[in-house]
């Protein structure tokens, strides 16, 4: 399975609940923080909703 990096760039403050939601179940709570999934469809969902904030790379 594909695996992405998913980079905080913008901050969670002044968004809504809901957004600030997203982005603690992606494991994101400080600015420049990066982490990695499995490109699963639930967690592409999730970088979606949130895709103005992340930035995202596909790694190979």
């Amino acid at each position: 399975m594909t695996k992405i990096k998913v980079t905080q760039v913008k901050s969670q403050i002044r968004r809504p609940k809901d957004q600030k939601r997203t982005l603690v179940s992606l494991g994101l709570r400080k600015m420049n923080q990066t982490v990695e999934h499995d490109a699963t469809p639930s967690v592409l969902g999730m970088v979606n909703k949130v895709s103005h904030l992340v930035s995202v790379e596909e790694l190979k």
